[in-house]
């Protein structure tokens, strides 16, 4: 296959939400059928609710400065679905990428044909493959993974990894993983498994007993938050600089390439695993530790282009995440604020609302192009009351609300981004070609 049949074929197995099928079992045998390339390397996998993509990037970006040939899974992608597999920190080429789709398709096509199988692995699934066997091509030394949902049925989770970090957890996803924090915990902490080093951010009390309890049955001691950290100053866009200290050193004064307070506790688990890795035999010294956390950048999160009006995007896609922007804007942004707003309709619509809309002076609803987006009136609906609603007006596609965020900005304000990493992406491929009538600074 070419890219473009690829990428048609992947999209023809439903999309990746919709369409989810929870388990490891078809994806084992699919790797099995393709040599298990995941035997090929060294695992981390990152499971959390918030922060498990930026602790990966930057935990990649230390071990590419330490000189370890590094491939990082992660998603969703934004704009390109080569963004997903990165190699020494460059996307899989187009080709390659096409390449190890037929190989997957033609396996599982193959377990179908034989009936070991019941129907086709998913898009998920199949990515996964595509990146482990991205990954063994490659020659790559260490592969990091960032778990897609959940875990205990994650297709990452057939990597096997022997080092795990878990992020800090919250209610999510809640129609998949479960209701209450407990029971979202126990499906991300079952990725501990007898033998693997786990590395643990600070947790809710609830949340740190199950993941305490799944680590003693598997006869794992884990590492719960043993980083203490100094802030040292600010940026005015809102890049730390900030003192670690861990049991094994110190990493003083130490600008973060990402921004955002919340990154502090990212930053930390990230050097606790590379600590680790330490321990496992790489050559992972000081400097790459403070080199790569100071290199480290993570598109859509808290990403800021500069003009006038500035740009800011963030996912900020469940309560938490829309915390720790609102606690961004607070602190660093001035100047009117204009939120272009939009979210998948199986989340806390209300709640990010309440959280989000008030550090805006005018707010924009619009919908992404993604079959779980809510459309603006369900969201207008679902956050009346917030603000006054000469303050709150709805489009009926982005690129008619990037043009509208834009006459309601003035020069020394910020159009903020928000609600969605598919509301990110499909943003920042308009505003790329222009097709928005605006152009990244």
């Amino acid at each position: 296959m070419h890219f473009d049949e690829a990428l048609q074929y992947l999209l023809s197995l439903g999309h990746e939400t919709l369409a989810i099928k929870l388990g490891l079992r078809n994806t084992e045998l699919l790797l099995d059928v393709l040599g298990n390339p995941q035997k090929s390397y060294f695992s981390v996998q990152i499971a959390g609710t918030n922060g498990k993509g930026s602790t990966a990037v930057v935990l990649e970006s230390i071990c590419r400065a330490a000189g370890i040939k590094t491939g990082i899974y992660t998603s969703p992608h934004l704009i390109s679905i080569t963004e997903r597999v990165k190699i020494n920190g460059r996307d899989i080429r187009r080709n390659r990428f096409a390449e190890n789709a037929s190989r997957v398709r033609d396996a599982a096509e193959k377990l179908l044909a034989e009936g070991k199988i019941d129907a086709l692995p998913t898009f998920f699934e199949q990515v996964t493959a595509i990146s482990l066997l991205a990954f063994k091509d490659a020659c790559a030394q260490l592969a990091i993974f960032e778990t897609g949902l959940g875990g205990r049925l994650d297709a990452t989770t057939t990597a096997r990894a022997g080092l795990i970090g878990i992020t800090p957890i919250a209610l999510d996803h809640q129609e998949y993983l479960g209701d209450s924090l407990a029971a979202i915990a126990a499906e991300k902490a079952a990725i501990v498994r007898p033998g693997a080093t786990v590395i643990v951010a600070p947790q809710e009390p609830e949340a740190l007993e199950v993941i305490l309890q799944k680590a003693e049955s598997s006869k794992v001691v884990p590492s719960v938050d043993e980083c203490r950290t100094t802030v040292e100053n600010a940026s005015s866009d809102g890049k730390l600089r900030v003192t670690f200290r861990t049991k094994l050193n110190t990493y003083q004064d130490v600008e973060l390439g990402l921004r955002g307070r919340h990154q502090i506790t990212n930053v930390s688990v990230a050097i606790r695993l590379a600590e680790s890795l330490q321990l496992r035999g790489f050559f992972i010294d000081q400097r790459a530790i403070i080199r790569g956390i100071e290199n480290a950048r993570h598109a859509g999160r808290l990403e800021l282009w500069h003009g006038k009006p500035s740009f800011l995007f963030d996912g900020a896609h469940n309560p938490a995440g829309a915390t720790a922007l609102r606690k961004y804007l607070d602190e660093f942004v001035q100047g009117p604020i204009t939120l272009l707003f939009g979210a998948m309709r199986d989340k806390n619509l209300k709640e990010m609302a309440e959280i989000l809309f008030p550090a805006a002076t005018s707010v924009v609803l619009t919908r992404p192009d993604n079959p779980r987006a809510a459309e603006a009136e369900i969201l207008l609906g679902e956050t009346a009351g917030i603000l006054p609603p000469e303050r709150v007006h709805t489009t009926s596609s982005v690129a008619k609300g990037i043009q509208l965020a834009k006459k309601l900005t003035p020069s020394d304000g910020t159009i903020c981004i928000c609600g969605s990493l598919y509301l990110v992406g499909e943003t920042q491929a308009m505003m790329n070609r222009g097709t928005s009538g605006t152009h990244p600074n």
